[in-house]
């Protein structure tokens, strides 16, 4: 997948593209619908496949409060680059480009810089000074600077439509597997292994300490999957401020089943499957670790039954 993260890097197009706009934020089952709708109509025109998406998210530029993305950055692109896009192109999002009217953007940007000859974009996609023109207004545009649009119906789930907002708040709260199922995978954050301070060797369950650019750290201990060197290993993972010991730092510390491997320094992904219980504070380490112990054997169970992961 060829990736532009700039205006300026985006060549001449010589060729039509077909196009989708979103921020694609934690590439979940609506966004999809989406990308499959791309590649269907990309695929019909025989032109590539581009997705247009933007950083910094709207949001964390006009947005009254944090926004906590679901994933970084690199994990976007290459999420897509797996669906099978072709092109991605990262738009810088600030304030002067929040100030082109819709046509502006649809003449400057989808015409001449993309060449766009088919627009994909979800129902609900606002854009253009204050958001203020939608599908309908896109259209309009699509026929005086050459382009159609499809507009993809939401996907719903449990009677609601599938968001990125819904999925931060059920990884806030915790609730790993009902985000799962609105992802289509379960959630993973990435990261560096560092070196920690010791407390889970000496309890004798030895921890991997991982520091990641993630910005939604779900909060307790859980049954995960930690991913080095494209192989999978079952583990047990702790997010939380070791209210044992009275920390204050969030930390991520994932004790490898059966592995004893020294990680110190690798990238790896780490994969939420279940979650075990709350964070809580013990009343000494001896209690903490009658604890991991049960932990560790309980997600020992969730792997035996469900030995194809």
């Amino acid at each position: 997948m060829d990736i532009y993260r700039c205006a300026g890097e985006i060549p001449p197009p010589p060729a039509a593209r077909a196009v989708a706009i979103g921020n694609f934020d934690g590439l979940h089952l609506g966004h999809r619908r989406i990308i499959e709708r791309l590649k269907k109509g990309a695929a019909a025109l025989g032109v590539p496949a581009c997705v247009l998406t933007f950083s910094p998210h709207p949001e964390k530029v006009f947005g009254p409060a944090r926004l906590r993305m679901i994933q970084s950055l690199d994990q976007r692109l290459r999420g897509l680059c797996e669906w099978g896009v072709d092109v991605a192109v990262v738009w810088p999002f600030d304030r002067a480009f929040a100030r082109l009217d819709g046509e502006a953007f649809a003449a400057r940007i989808l015409a001449a810089r993309l060449n766009a000859r088919v627009v994909v974009v979800g129902d609900d996609f606002r854009f253009g000074r204050g958001r203020s023109a939608g599908p309908v207004a896109l259209k309009r545009f699509g026929r005086r600077h050459g382009f159609s649009v499809l507009a993809v119906p939401p996907l719903k789930r449990g009677g609601r439509v599938v968001r990125s907002s819904r999925i931060r708040d059920l990884l806030g709260a915790g609730r790993i597997e009902e985000a799962a199922g609105l992802l289509g995978r379960p959630y993973a954050v990435e990261g560096d292994v560092i070196a920690g301070e010791g407390m889970g060797r000496t309890l004798g369950y030895p921890t991997a300490n991982i520091l990641t650019p993630n910005e939604i750290l779900p909060r307790g201990v859980f049954v995960t999957l930690l991913e080095w060197k494209d192989r999978r290993y079952p583990s047990v993972t702790s997010v939380g401020f070791r209210p044992t010991f009275g920390k204050r730092a969030l930390t991520i510390e994932c004790h490898v089943l059966s592995f004893s491997r020294n990680l110190y320094g690798a990238p790896v992904r780490l994969y939420f499957l279940g979650k075990l219980r709350e964070e809580r504070k013990f009343r000494d380490a001896d209690a903490l670790h009658d604890q991991i112990a049960t932990d560790a054997a309980a997600a020992r169970t969730y792997f035996r039954r469900r030995p194809h992961l």
